[in-house]
C-alpha cells in the first residue's frame, strides 16, 4: 500500500524575496516526504518550481492529492523583480497566505507553512498588519498566541513580538508571562511529546537584578508570573541571567527559554543560525492550526541570486508535518 505524505500548505511570501526560491528548492528536496500546496502565482511558478513535477491549478480548482502549485494572483513581471518589491506584491502576498491559511482550514492540508514576507510592503495594502503571528491569531480567534523558533540545539519563545522597546514595561504583566509559559508548557507536551518540559524564564534586568540592585523587576514581575503559571500545573525555573540561560539550554539543561522580548531571545537563536549549528525555526504556539515558518526574512539583497539557503526551509516543513502527525495521533 502507498503512503499517503502529509499534506502541508506554503503561502510563497514576498513575490520579490527569497521566499519563491527557497520553498522550490525545499519542495524538491522533500518531494517523497510531503505533498505540497504552494499558494502563489504563475511567474513565480515558472521561474522557481522547474523539476518538481507539481501540476499548476487555479484558485478554486480541485487540489490533487499528490500537491499542486495553486495560482492566487497573476502578477505583471515589474510586480515580482528579485530585490525590486512592488506595491503589487504587498496584496499578493497577503492573498498567498489567505488562500493557504483557507485550505487549511477546510481540510484540504494538515497544516501551514509560511514564506517571508515584507510586514512594510503588507501594511501598504492592509493597514496595521503586523506579522503572520498577529495576523493568525486574530483570524483564527485564538485568545493568545506565542511566537517559538525550535533549532537543533536551542528553542526560544517570546513573551513580547514586534513592539517598541519603549512600550516593554507596560506589556510585561506577570498575567501575560504566565500565560505564555503555560502555552510553551502545553505546547512542548502536547506537540513535541516532551512528557516533562524543562522550561526557563530569562530575566529582564543585568545578573537577574542582583537582589534588587540593578533592577526589582525580577521580583515585582517575573517571580509572581512563575507562581501564576505553577498554579495551572505549568512549571518554569528561573529567572536566569540572560547571558547565561540560553547557553545552558544549548548545552541540553532545558527544552525551552521563554524570553521576554524579541530580541533578547532572537540574538542567540540567530547566532546558532548563522554559524551552521542550527536551522530554527519559527512556531505559532496557541492556535488550532499549525504554523511554521523559517527563521529569516525575505532577503531582498540576496533575491535571485542563487545565495539563499533553504535548510530552514526544510526544517519548516518537516517541523509543520511532525507536529500535525503529532496532533493527529492525540486526536485518534
Amino acid at each position: 500500500m502507498r503512503r499517503t505524505l502529509p499534506r502541508i500548505a506554503v503561502s510563497l511570501g514576498d513575490p520579490s524575496g527569497i521566499g519563491p526560491e527557497v520553498t522550490a528548492a525545499a519542495v524538491r528536496a522533500l518531494r517523497s516526504e510531503l505533498s505540497p500546496l504552494v499558494f502563489g502565482d504563475p511567474i513565480l511558478f515558472e521561474r522557481h518550481f522547474g523539476g518538481t513535477k507539481l501540476p499548476t491549478v487555479g484558485a478554486g480548482e480541485p487540489l490533487p492529492a499528490a500537491g499542486a502549485l495553486v495560482a492566487v494572483t497573476h502578477l505583471p513581471a515589474a510586480g515580482a523583480r528579485p530585490g525590486k518589491p512592488a506595491p503589487v506584491g504587498g496584496a499578493a502576498q497577503l492573498a498567498f497566505l489567505e488562500d493557504a491559511f483557507e485550505a487549511v482550514v477546510r481540510g484540504d492540508a494538515a497544516a501551514l507553512c509560511t514564506a517571508p514576507v515584507s510586514k512594510a510592503q503588507v501594511a501598504r495594502f492592509s493597514e496595521g498588519f503586523a506579522g503572520h503571528t498577529e495576523w493568525l491569531e486574530e483570524r483564527t480567534g485564538a485568545p493568545r498566541s506565542v511566537m517559538m523558533f525550535d533549532g537543533d540545539r536551542l528553542r526560544v519563545a517570546l513573551v513580547t513580538t514586534h513592539v517598541p522597546f519603549g512600550e516593554l514595561m507596560r506589556l510585561l504583566t506577570p498575567p501575560l508571562i504566565a500565560e505564555t509559559i503555560r502555552i510553551v508548557h502545553r505546547s512542548m507536551r502536547d506537540d513535541f511529546g516532551i512528557a516533562k518540559p524543562r522550561v526557563a524564564l530569562a530575566a529582564l534586568n543585568p545578573h537577574a537584578g542582583e537582589s534588587g540592585l540593578v533592577g526589582d523587576e525580577e521580583a515585582r514581575l517575573l517571580l509572581p508570573a512563575l507562581k501564576l503559571a505553577a498554579k495551572s500545573g505549568a512549571s518554569a525555573a528561573g529567572p536566569f541571567p540572560a547571558d547565561s540561560v540560553f547557553n545552558r539550554a544549548a548545552a541540553g539543561e532545558f527544552d525551552v527559554v521563554v524570553a521576554l522580548y524579541h530580541d533578547q531571545g532572537m540574538i542567540p537563536v540567530k547566532l546558532l543560525d548563522s554559524v551552521g549549528l542550527q536551522s530554527a525555526v519559527n512556531v505559532t504556539l496557541g492556535l488550532p492550526i499549525v504554523r511554521t515558518s523559517p527563521d529569516h526574512g525575505v532577503a531582498y539583497d540576496i533575491a535571485g541570486k542563487g545565495k539563499a539557503k533553504a535548510e530552514s526551509m526544510i526544517a519548516a516543513l518537516r517541523l509543520a508535518a511532525r507536529i500535525a502527525a503529532t496532533r493527529a495521533k492525540r486526536r485518534r
